[in-house]
């Protein structure tokens, strides 16, 4: 009999914490619902005492979804723990996740205090958090550089305490995957009690390491498992729940099965990067790109003659559909609203169907044929109607030997204004144009580039990030016209100076 692996998701609130990539309650509800349907146990919905927008997400995600059960991050703090209880009044099934660094270099510097206190704390943290839920997590901070002895003890108080599941993060990336295998093994050998907590791991990726370490959580005991779609999280990211999926379904002779419904993953994952923002590497294991094209000859050869030569997954399996329906400038809402649909996102507004579906045969009549990134591109960027600085037109003049010029429209608040600029190559051209409208002392930190996909008449994505006034705004810009990405990432940095 298969022994059940618990996937404990956290795109919403580790994930989450992304520069640049934070998402509205409105959006944070789909992504939960398309988690419920992707499998996930355990939903991690926010951190509701950092952020009235937290606290109401928790609240609105407990009521969206039905059967996952809804977590709230705290700290061992009675405060954080009473305002989590109350974010979690409606859900089905809650858990409030507690806990406190246990490593010396954070009892030490982060907390002035000592071990036996640490101890203390976290004790009546669990035990005060169980007066309110049955389910209590707990998360011993800097676990990988906590030394074993020590945490075991921490662990074995706080089990006591009442702790039902017991975290054990590998916060900084640091733990070599043998290292972290034997922690989680020296914790179920030397905790008394531990038959009565279900271990889980949190892996950071700082070194490349956040799965194989979590795997070998996972062989040495540990039976949940702290993911995030695409392992997005803070710097490097987290274990990617795709990953994981996958190599449970592949390696059968683990015997460890999880609740994830892999034909969900693909659409999950393309969602996720979309209303985020946040690009998926080509290369990427499982929702890259290129995770299923062979580009060398040997290769194509022997996938030509037995597909299983160079693939151990079927696309299928995935997600990836090769005859989903192609979108062209002939098809209609109802073709299109189907679609958003199949890539997990619903929408019942009719009227923000046809904003959509007007940018749609916009960008038909540009292109052969949409793609499934175009189309959650579009309805990703439709919130732009709202801003109150609007691209009005652009036009550049370039070429090898001339200087480029660029003349810019924008509709500030229903004002018309225009300008126009030289620079050196285009974009520099509309960017200076921009700013001789907007006298505004901003410096362009970071310009990245994302061509979607093969095609050149496809949407290019450009992500940026602007200095102004002492803080730095995140933009998002896409088009077919790279030059135009570019002028509306601007502009959408823009829009959120007087919102911060």
């Amino acid at each position: 009999m298969s022994d059940r692996l618990y996937i404990f998701d956290t795109t919403l609130r580790d994930g989450e914490q992304v520069p640049g990539c934070q998402l509205n309650t409105v959006e944070k509800i789909q992504v939960a619902k398309s988690l419920e349907q992707l499998g996930v146990d355990v939903i991690e919905a926010g951190f509701p005492v950092s952020s009235p927008g937290d606290f109401n997400s928790v609240i609105e995600i407990s009521k969206a979804v039905t059967w996952p059960t809804i977590c709230a991050l705290t700290r061992a703090v009675e405060k954080d723990i009473d305002i989590a209880v109350e974010s979690l009044k409606y859900a089905k099934r809650k858990r409030i996740h507690t806990g406190i660094g246990t490593s010396d270099s954070h009892i030490k510097f982060k907390f002035n205090s000592n071990r036996e206190e640490i101890i203390e704390r976290a004790v009546a943290a669990v035990k005060y958090a169980r007066k309110f839920v049955e389910d209590v997590e707990f998360y011993a901070e800097d676990a990988g550089r906590t030394e074993n002895e020590y945490l075991a003890r921490v662990i074995e108080a706080v089990v006591k305490a009442g702790a039902t599941v017991v975290n054990i993060p590998d916060t900084t990336g640091y733990c070599l995957p043998q290292e972290y295998g034997d922690k989680i093994k020296y914790l179920m050998e030397h905790v008394d009690g531990i038959d009565k907590a279900i271990i889980s791991t949190h892996c950071h990726n700082d070194l490349g390491m956040a799965t194989a370490n979590t795997l070998n959580g996972v062989i040495n005991g540990a039976r949940q498992v702290e993911v995030t779609i695409n392992g997005i999280g803070e710097r490097a990211g987290n274990t990617s729940l795709e990953e994981i999926a996958m190599i449970m379904k592949c390696h059968k002779h683990l015997g460890i099965e999880t609740n994830i419904n892999t034909t969900k993953i693909y659409p999950t994952s393309r969602m996720v990067s979309s209303l985020m923002n946040m690009p998926i590497q080509p290369n990427k294991a499982i929702v890259g790109r290129n995770a299923f094209a062979h580009s060398s000859g040997i290769h194509q050869d022997g996938v030509l003659k037995n597909v299983h030569t160079y693939e151990i997954i079927d696309p299928k399996d995935v997600g990836i559909d090769d005859n989903s329906i192609v979108l062209t400038a002939r098809s209609g809402r109802a073709a299109l609203k189907y679609r958003l649909g199949v890539l997990g996102v619903n929408i019942d507004d009719e009227a923000r169907i046809d904003k959509i579906y007007q940018k749609f045969l916009k960008l038909a009549d540009l292109k052969k044929e949409v793609t499934d990134v175009d189309i959650l591109t579009l309805a990703g960027a439709d919130t732009a109607e709202a801003h109150a600085v609007k691209l009005d037109f652009l036009q550049v003049t370039t070429g090898m030997g001339v200087r480029s010029v660029a003349s810019i429209g924008l509709d500030i608040s229903g004002q018309k204004f225009e300008a126009a600029s030289t620079g050196n190559g285009p974009v520099d051209a509309a960017v200076k144009a921009l700013k001789k409208i907007i006298m505004k002392q901003m410096t362009i930190k970071e310009f990245t580039i994302q061509a979607i996909s093969k095609g050149s008449d496809d949407l290019g994505k450009v992500h940026m990030q602007v200095e102004y006034d002492g803080s730095v705004y995140y933009g998002f810009g896409a088009n077919t016209d790279i030059v135009t990405a570019s002028v509306e990432a601007y502009i959408d940095c823009i829009n959120k100076f007087k919102k911060s």
